[in-house]
């Protein structure tokens, strides 16, 4: 047959080409012509048609049913080829397409595991044919144990009863597919939730830690019922406001009110108070506070009508979720109380003003907000400056510069520390010494409302005073201690309170019994062995306890031993009295001596006078009688004289004026030693005075080369004294000056006027007289000649003094060795007039 095929195959296939058949070119043989060859959608031909038929015709019944089957053979190879090609493609595209799908479900899958493992819980599943379950999960927190073998051991986690019940369980959902869902609590106490279900033909059991939920479910129970709480806490507290409150809705009417809200709109309560709609605020009031809530918020102070009568309520409105929500503070009051505190305030500045304190307050942004008139004193700062408000710190700066401020180490810490009294809660003390010697005590007290009041109190006066008082005082303790005056002070209520050693000595009493200040009478009982006079005693007694008639009490008591004391009492000011006891002892023998020996010193200057007088006739007559012979031998008429004889007898005479000059002297200081000089007062004209004090020294002045200097004014005049008693003083000062000055010299006489006194000068350039000494120069008999050519009696400054002071005047002496001396008198001009005899 295949042959038979192949060679019909080989004629057919010339006599196709005989009738323009044509072979294609992969060696199949085409059927048709060319020109009517139709093709598929695939470019080969198929089916027949009317004119492939035609050309067919020539062939016989044999060829043609070759030809079919041929072509039946090629259709069926080309058909297969075709459809194994494109098997294979799509074959490749569902390939692709599976790899892709794999890709997409593991990637889905791992997103799903992950998610199914992002809660704590533990996943057991059975599969439908095989016992060996699959485990998913973190199984510690519901086992206890990472072992998973130990999930289905319900016996190792769970109690017996538990573990049973879950074992059945699980043998009904695996048998017949009955879900389950139970609560349990393991071994250790954690809650845990099984929930088991057939799912997909599997049996899935789940089981999740369940604690945290429990524990948030207990938080957020407890939450509310603490927000519960304090919801109805406020909602008490509200009520129970004595201001009105409410709340409105998003449409601006009231939702709620509380009962002050009822009673200031006399409204039966509040609820009948907002389903009525009672505004307690006017219309005008609301449109502002829409207003004002329009920004977030208001607050404002409006008029309204509470119980029938019209006050003043501080209104706040804030908004909230669903309105808003409004308070109403009375504040009638407040505006009272706040003129009240004004007046206050004002009149509390004006106390201020009237303090000797300076006073600056600066408010809580540090800035000055007031001072007094004696702060501005105090510092002596520019009004100017503090009324614009300078800063605490400025005004210090300001201080430092210019150097009123104390100079700490480190300024800034000293001003913070300071300034430390903003947070303070307590007034802080300090001290401030400043450069200008005052001490100030600097009290720095924090406001309620924040900022700082200083005083500043001058207490420098006050710190010396308390320095001199415990002086005084110590001083006081250390004299009365040591006095040797027996002294006790008694209190208003008759108790000693104060006494001393010499108190407890005199009276034998020990120190010990008078420190409970005892009362004058047990006192009285404790000093009564050593004087028992009751009289005295009493009268002491009356002078401690008396409260009108309180008169001071002397009196001489005498002691056992033979002891004197002078007893005085002194009433004190507070009610109090002083008792001293002074030993007298000593003094009244003294006194008894010092009477005899006045009565000795009576009868000697008695004496004396008779002495002076007696002396002043029996030398003065020979005197007398010696002088006036040595002038009659002087004398030519008497007969001549040689030049011996005429010595002898110019010494004779200048013996007996010298000799004369020293006994009136002694005359003299006598006579007013014993208070009988007399001055003969007259004007005195000082210029002839001062001229014939110096005559007398006409002769001694050219013998020791010495040259006087008188200077006085031509207008001095004269003043009221006893002439011959001032020449007698100038003359012995001009003498004493002569006889101290070296060769070639100058003594000075100067006299001065002035308001009150005349006051003559005499200067000498001698040697002057060491400051030891010049208290002495003015005894009797004092010789020291310091280095004087001259030695006289040493009677001439005593005289000098003598009658200086007899005419109220005084003398000084201004000495340095080696520098002069110069002796200045003091006469007085008016009340020497008075002046008549020696005191």
């Amino acid at each position: 047959m295949p042959d038979t095929i192949r060679a019909t195959g080989g004629s057919l296939k010339a006599r196709l080409r005989q009738n323009r058949f044509r072979i294609p070119a992969g060696g199949a043989l085409s059927l048709l012509p060319s020109s009517a060859l139709a093709q598929d959608a695939s470019g080969w031909p198929w089916p027949f048609n009317s004119a492939h038929l035609s050309a067919l015709a020539p062939l016989d019944r044999h060829e043609i049913a070759a030809l079919a089957l041929i072509l039946g053979v090629v259709s069926f190879a080309v058909f297969t080829a075709i459809l194994l090609v494109r098997t294979r493609a799509r074959a490749a595209a569902n390939e692709a397409t599976a790899r892709e799908n794999a890709a997409a479900l593991q990637t889905q899958v791992d997103q799903l595991t992950g998610l199914l493992l992002s809660e704590p819980h533990v996943l057991v599943s059975w599969p439908a044919a095989g016992d060996e379950p699959q485990i998913l999960g973190e199984t510690s927190p519901v086992t206890g144990n990472g072992d998973r073998n130990r999930v289905l051991a319900f016996a190792t986690w769970l109690n017996i009863d538990d573990a049973r019940a879950m074992t059945r369980a699980v043998e009904r959902l695996r048998a017949e597919g009955e879900a389950f869902s139970r609560s349990l609590t393991t071994l250790a106490g954690r809650q845990v939730e099984a929930d088991g279900r057939a799912i997909a033909g599997r049996a899935v059991m789940k089981l999740r830690d369940v604690s945290g939920v429990e524990r948030k479910l207990t938080a957020v129970t407890a939450a509310h019922e603490a927000l519960k709480s304090e919801a109805d806490a406020l909602r008490a507290l509200i009520e129970a406001l004595p201001s009105p409150v409410w709340v409105r809705d998003a449409a601006g009417r009231l939702a709620f009110v509380n009962a002050a809200y009822a009673r200031a709109v006399e409204a039966a309560d509040g609820t009948s108070a907002a389903t009525r709609g009672i505004e307690l605020i006017d219309r005008a009031g609301r449109l502002e506070l829409d207003r004002a809530g329009a920004a977030g918020g208001a607050r404002l102070r409006l008029p309204a009508i509470i119980a029938g009568q019209r006050r003043s309520l501080d209104v706040i409105e804030v908004p909230t979720p669903h309105g808003r929500a409004g308070l109403g503070l009375d504040a009638t009051e407040v505006e009272t109380l706040r003129r009240e505190l004004k007046r206050l305030a004002e009149a509390h500045r004006r106390t201020l003003d009237q303090l000797a304190a300076g006073v600056a307050t600066f408010g809580v942004d540090h800035k000055l907000a007031f001072y007094n008139a004696a702060y501005l004193t105090l510092w002596e700062l520019d009004a100017v400056f503090l009324d614009q408000r300078p800063s605490d710190s400025e005004v210090l700066d300001r201080l430092r510069d210019d150097g009123k401020l104390p100079e700490p180490r480190d300024f800034r810490q000293w001003k913070a520390e300071l300034h430390g009294a903003y947070k303070a809660s307590e007034a802080q003390a300090h001290v401030w010494h400043l450069p200008d010697g005052r001490t100030l005590r600097v009290i720095a007290m924090p406001q309620e409302e924040g900022g700082v009041t200083y005083l500043f109190n001058d207490v420098t006066e006050r710190l010396d005073l308390e320095r001199r008082f415990d002086a005084l005082i110590h001083v006081q303790g250390e004299t009365l201690d040591n006095l040797a005056e027996a002294l006790a002070v008694f209190g208003s209520d008759g108790r000693i309170r104060l006494f001393n050693p010499a108190f407890t000595r005199m009276w034998r009493i020990d120190p010990a019994a008078l420190k409970e200040h005892p009362h004058i009478e047990a006192v009285i009982e404790l000093c009564r062995p050593r004087h028992g006079d009751d009289a005295t005693w009493q009268k002491l007694r009356t002078a401690v306890t008396a409260l009108d008639q309180r008169d001071p009490v002397a009196l001489r008591i005498e002691l056992s031993g033979g002891k004197v004391a002078d007893c005085s009492t002194v009433p004190l000011p507070d009610g109090g009295t002083l008792i001293a006891f002074q030993d007298v002892t000593a003094s009244v023998n003294n006194e008894r001596a010092l009477r005899e020996g006045n009565e000795a010193l009576r009868a000697a200057d008695q004496l004396k006078v008779k002495f002076v007088r007696h002396v002043s006739y029996e030398l003065r007559s020979p005197l007398t009688n010696i002088i006036g012979f040595a002038e009659l031998l002087s004398e030519a008429a008497t007969g001549s004289l040689n030049e011996r004889q005429h010595d002898y007898v110019g010494t004779i005479r200048r013996s007996t004026d010298a000799l004369l000059a020293l006994i009136n002297d002694i005359l003299d200081l006598a006579t007013i030693d014993a208070g009988a000089m007399n001055l003969d007062l007259g004007v005195v004209d000082i210029h002839k005075t001062m001229a014939a004090a110096a005559e007398g020294l006409r002769d001694r002045l050219v013998k020791d080369d010495i040259k006087l200097d008188i200077r006085a004014a031509a207008e001095i005049g004269s003043f009221t004294a006893d002439e011959r008693r001032v020449r007698q003083v100038l003359f012995n000062l001009l003498s004493n000056a002569v006889g101290f000055s070296p060769p070639g010299e100058t003594v000075t006489l100067k006299a001065e006027r002035t308001e009150q006194s005349i006051v003559f000068a005499v200067t000498d350039r001698g040697p002057g007289i060491p400051p030891e000494l010049q208290d002495r120069v003015f005894d009797w008999f004092e010789t020291n000649t310091f280095g004087s050519r001259h030695r006289g009696a040493g009677l001439g400054l005593s005289l000098v003094r003598s009658f200086v002071v007899l005419h109220g005047g005084s003398v000084d002496i201004d000495s340095a060795a080696s520098r002069g001396t110069t002796v200045v008198c003091t006469f007085p001009r008016e009340q020497a007039a008075a002046r008549v005899t020696a005191a």
